[in-house]
């Protein structure tokens, strides 16, 4: 097998522009089998488990997956549609949306709009990372614009997506011009698209007692180490609340999907909808701003196991709004967080002109 894999002839004539959207992952079917094999690449990354792969790997192949999939399958079950996973459905949708929204934002600024192509990619599961970009160099793309389906940073989320990235161009003969957004957590119209949802929510099933921000968890020990992404989580919570117009009293940030025995991220989402339901709140709706698509843990974790917690503890009604999904605000602000990074690559700065050299004998 070549070292370098040959490029297609087309490549160096189309010059098109790859636009990558990477998303977490699902199975593939809710089997325990498929999520065997979903778990076992998810699971074997290092920048999911950190720990030494001879202590993890007895642990992974002789307890968790002989136990999890079966599990896991279950839930999976009770939330896969007749399209498939709704994370996959999802994220397909915002590729297919974003490629239209961005073709109107190109042609108002007179830029061409046959250059750029839209792909999308699971950093675990299919479609993969190396086979969304094996289909864009087929279509001739020369320049890779990554943006993980991810506003706030993490190792585990962002940071690994860069990884796959990486390790998919070590083996390309021509390396394309590489850029990726690294967090955008506060960006205006990130910030607007959750305003909007969640006014949409309102202005249909009525104003809550209490808003909670539920982000995925992660491990205390990130933090210590210099991971932003609780900083970044703290951020993004603080300026819907700041949007919505919310008092301290009435809105909370939690973590959630906490997994293994070491501390993580607090105040744990569960810990809080437990809290809130002991004090009869008659009603709270919770959103999950750092999931782009409604997937296992928005829709199972916390719309079936969380209302739980919530009513068993003494809470009344327990409404889980959708995460942005295909909400047209979120692709028109999928294009305003990629458009200055296009226009740096369609418009390129042209080069000073050279200065007079003046030979000197």
């Amino acid at each position: 097998m070549p070292r370098y894999l040959p490029e297609p002839s087309s490549s160096s004539a189309s010059s098109r522009i790859g636009i990558l959207l990477i998303n977490m992952g699902t199975p593939d079917a809710p089997t325990a089998s498929a999520v065997c094999r979903y778990l076992t690449e998810f699971l074997s990354d290092p920048r999911i488990i950190e720990m030494p792969r001879w202590l993890w790997k007895p642990i992974l192949h002789g307890i968790i997956l002989r136990t999890r999939p079966a599990k896991s399958a279950e839930k999976y079950r009770q939330i896969w549609t007749n399209e498939g996973s709704p994370l996959l459905v999802h994220t397909q949708a915002q590729r297919d949306m974003l490629q239209g929204y961005l073709g109107e934002a190109l042609k108002k600024e007179g830029l061409s709009t046959n250059r750029v192509i839209v792909e999308m990619g699971m950093r675990y599961g299919h479609p993969s990372v190396a086979h969304s970009i094996e289909a864009l160099r087929q279509q001739g793309c020369t320049s890779l614009l990554v943006l993980p389906l991810y506003p706030q940073y993490a190792a585990s989320t962002t940071g690994s997506s860069f990884d796959a990235v990486a390790t998919c161009l070590q083996r390309r003969r021509f390396v394309p011009e590489l850029r990726m957004i690294g967090s955008y957590a506060e960006h205006p119209a990130y910030i607007k698209a959750l305003k909007e949802r969640v006014q949409k929510y309102w202005q249909h099933e009525g104003f809550t007692e209490h808003l909670l921000m539920s982000f995925h968890g992660a491990p205390e020990k990130t933090r210590e180490d210099g991971d932003p992404y609780y900083d970044e989580c703290c951020r993004t919570a603080q300026s819907l609340a700041t949007q919505l117009g919310l008092k301290k009293e009435n809105w909370t940030l939690s973590f959630q999907s906490r997994f293994g025995r070491a501390q993580w991220l607090q105040p744990y989402t569960f810990d809080v909808l437990a809290a809130l339901g002991k004090k009869k709140l008659r009603r709270i709706h919770v959103i999950c701003p750092g999931f782009a698509s409604d997937c296992l843990e928005t829709i199972e974790e916390i719309g079936i196991g969380g209302k739980d917690v919530f009513q068993k503890a003494g809470g009344g009604e327990f409404c889980l709004i959708p995460c942005l999904n295909d909400f047209p605000p979120w692709i028109s602000a999928m294009v305003d967080i990629l458009m200055p990074e296009l226009r740096g690559i369609l418009k390129p700065q042209a080069a000073p002109p050279p200065a007079e050299i003046k030979r000197v004998f």
